[in-house]
């Protein structure tokens, strides 16, 4: 199983940025096709954005034109650029192996993204 490391949750104002890190320990990394999810209370949780190893993305509708998926190999992460955040946006956001399926880890314990004034 791929050990993943969320990092880079806050609270922050309506209108603002952040950008989550997720530090991958695996040697095929390379290999796999990343992605950000999100869960909100009461929820279900939903992808957010995805990355291939060809650096293919792919965004949710609502956060389109906001938010950027990047992944950087030689570190062995995918990065999660959120920006003009809405207080809809607020939710624990993990990390995972979107693909292959048999490399998913178990849902760990994210990171707490707040977007409120």
């Amino acid at each position: 199983q791929v050990q993943l490391t969320e990092s880079g949750g806050g609270l922050v104002q309506p209108g603002g940025s952040l950008r989550l890190s997720c530090a991958a320990d695996t040697t095929i990394f390379s290999l796999l096709t990343m992605g950000w999810y999100r869960q909100a209370p009461g929820k279900q949780r939903e992808m957010v954005a995805t990355v291939t190893p060809q650096e293919t993305t792919d965004y949710a509708d609502s956060v389109k034109g906001r938010f950027s998926i990047a992944r950087d190999s030689a570190q062995n992460s995918v990065f999660l650029q959120m920006n003009t955040l809405k207080p809809e946006d607020s939710a624990v956001y993990y990390c995972n192996v979107e693909r292959p399926t048999w490399a998913r880890r178990s849902w760990g314990q994210g990171t707490q993204v707040t977007v409120s004034s």
